[in-house]
């Protein structure tokens, strides 16, 4: 493989030395200001930050300092911070001394603007805070919640605007810092940061942590509990607890061949290292794409290694949204439809492309469900959002991930693999540690490929700027989903599969089976498929959700037992939540839903809780 040394140069010299420009620094400052954040960076913003705190899992709280390097414009009067929760203590300047500041009333998703006067040689502003108990990005975990037992565990999920709930900072994604950390915390355990890693628990637990590359507040990312190391390859790793980690050291054994793959389609790794952490069950996503370290559900470690495309995909975002960035989360779709493409294409490159096709299949089933489910006029149905006084995870649906990776598609089918391919490593390189919005992406498009002014229609503005799904020329196509629908048919019609074919199926497989065969099932159809193939059984997430969907629908009382478990041991919202709303829909499972939610939801992450206490309240079911 060879070594690009102008894209190394290039990263280097945006990390030290940030843009040479004046005028060009000025554009991104402006550039970077969103409605999501109190953040006036055309006026004041934060460049590095060294963060010395304690986590208290007694009273949960972190405290200590943000101390935090900024630039401003000669006449700034004042820096504004995002804050949500937070208790500030004492702001004072690199002197020491006493800066005036003044907290707004909290606003709900938005939280609080903390407002700090500036004087004329103000270069640092040093923030003493404490969080609260009820801080949504922050999950503490009693020994009871975790896999060991023994000790008490906590994360953080800081996409999209939870940061400014356990740190005070300027949360939007178009403003980059650096940092250096300092954490204390309980003796014994050890603690991770999207920085440089320890790889043992320190003495008297005291972690240093750097992180030399810029990134933007959501990829701030702390992890503590009694978890350890295991090395995959030279630049990967699994930290896990200490019963999951020889399973997740096997099941992500292709990681270091999944960066190789990586590199050799769009460049070098920005990152130095890409470990991994197994968290808890109660992690509310599939993973999220801390730079340095992924945080990962459990559910993925399937024990067959079929669900690691979910780490291809945060892998390929230490390209696509770690180092190009949404400027601002109207503009979501810029990072995960092109890591849903650069995901399919590193699977594609390990496993064939016949097994990328099928992953492209069942994205295009999720796609025409989130556009049923949305309409298919909904403004949500575009790839560029209005989410202006909305809540950002409200954007965070299939339309960024699915649509926007068809569109990528279409272009790649229009222009040619190679054309394509150079166009995103140029891309990569150019807008690296920048942020980028819809418009600048577009240009950038026409002045490389000449595109929209070469198609006709649909044209790129169908595809960002209206809704549903355009005409597409290049639907997935695959020879092993052909085989499958033909069993899926040969099912629906006589309640028959041929059990040499099913036994070597793929997860991906499954779910399409699934997906074809009817909503609604009888008694007779049920005990087939289970007693032949064990799927109420089935320790694969994506199979059991699948197939539990179905069990509820044909209203199939047996399912609940099993059911039960898995909602509350675990807390993944891409679970959880549809399923509590196909309970919720059927009038004979609401009570039970109800109750098994009680007690499953202290269990859940914010963000998983914060969905389905809305579905409950929208039904009318109380659930306190």
């Amino acid at each position: 493989m060879k070594y690009n040394i102008g894209l190394s140069i290039y990263l280097l010299t945006a990390i030290f030395q940030g843009c040479d420009k004046p005028q060009e620094k000025k554009e991104i400052m402006d550039k970077a200001r969103d409605f999501h954040s109190y953040a006036i960076p055309s006026e004041a913003r934060v460049k590095h930050l060294n963060w010395d705190v304690s986590v208290d899992f007694d009273n949960q709280t972190i405290a200590g300092t943000a101390d935090w390097e900024i630039e401003k414009t000669p006449n700034a009067q004042a820096i504004h911070f995002d804050t949500r929760y937070l208790t500030i203590k004492r702001v004072t300047d690199q002197a020491g001394d006493d800066l005036d500041h003044t907290l707004a009333e909290d606003q709900g998703y938005m939280g609080s603007d903390l407002k700090i006067s500036l004087k004329e040689n103000t270069t640092r502003v040093i923030i003493e805070y404490a969080t609260q108990a009820v801080a949504p990005a922050l999950q503490w975990l009693n020994p009871t919640q975790t896999l060991g037992k023994n000790a008490p565990f906590l994360f953080t999920q800081s996409q999209a605007i939870l940061a400014r709930s356990w740190i005070p900072c300027q949360d939007s994604p178009g403003i980059r810092f650096t940092y250096n950390a300092q954490v204390k915390v309980p003796d014994g355990l050890m603690a991770v940061m999207s920085a440089e890693n320890p790889r043992e628990k320190m003495a008297g637990g005291k972690y240093v942590f750097n992180m030399p590359q810029p990134i933007p507040s959501y990829l701030m990312a702390l992890a503590v509990g009694d978890f350890e190391f295991g090395e995959v390859g030279p630049r990967t790793a699994i930290y896990a607890e200490k019963g999951m980690l020889e399973k997740a050291l096997w099941e992500f054994t292709d990681m270091e061949n999944m960066l190789i793959a990586a590199e050799e389609l769009y460049g070098p790794y920005a990152w130095d290292r890409y470990d991994l952490i197994v968290l808890p069950p109660s992690f509310p996503f599939g993973g999220m794409e801390n730079p340095r370290i992924t945080f990962a559900t459990p559910t993925v470690v399937a024990g067959d290694r079929s669900l690691t495309s979910l780490v291809a995909h945060e892998l390929a975002h230490s390209w696509s949204g770690n180092v190009v960035t949404n400027s601002n989360w109207n503009d979501f779709w810029l990072n995960e439809g092109f890591t849903v493409y650069f995901e399919r294409r590193i699977m594609e490159a390990l496993y064939g492309a016949d097994y990328a096709e099928m992953l492209a299949a069942l994205g295009f089933n999720d796609l025409k469900n989130q556009v049923d489910e949305l309409g298919a006029e909904s403004p949500d149905t575009h790839l560029q959002l209005n989410l202006k006084d909305r809540d950002p995870d409200e954007g965070m649906t299939d339309i960024a991930y699915e649509k926007g990776y068809f569109f990528l598609r279409e272009i790649e089918g229009r222009v040619g693999r190679e054309k394509f391919d150079q166009f995103l490593r140029n891309y990569f390189e150019l807008y690296a540690f920048k942020p980028m919005d819809t418009e600048m992406f577009l240009e950038y498009l026409n002045k490389e490929l000449g595109i929209p002014s070469t198609i006709s229609a649909p044209s790129p503005n169908d595809w960002v700027f209206g809704p549903g799904i355009p005409m597409m020329e290049f639907k997935p196509s695959s020879e092993r989903f052909a085989r499958v629908r033909t069993q899926a048919e040969q099912f629906s019609l006589n309640g028959e599969v041929d059990e040499t074919q099913a036994e070597n199926w793929t997860t991906v497989e499954w779910l399409e089976f699934l997906h074809l065969i009817p909503d609604s099932l009888n008694a007779d159809q049920i005990n087939i498929l289970d007693s032949k193939f064990e799927l109420s059984q089935s320790g694969n997430s994506e199979i059991f959700f699948a197939w539990m969907k179905k069990l509820i629908r044909s209203e199939h009382d047996q399912c609940l037992d099993r059911l039960g478990k898995f909602l509350t041991s675990v807390g993944r919202r891409k679970f959880i939540l549809p399923l509590f709303e196909e309970l919720v829909a059927k009038e004979k499972y609401s009570e039970w839903a109800l109750e098994t939610y009680k007690i499953a939801r202290s269990n859940y992450h914010s963000v998983t809780y914060n969905s389905v206490d809305a579905l409950f309240e929208e039904k009318g079911l109380a659930i306190s």
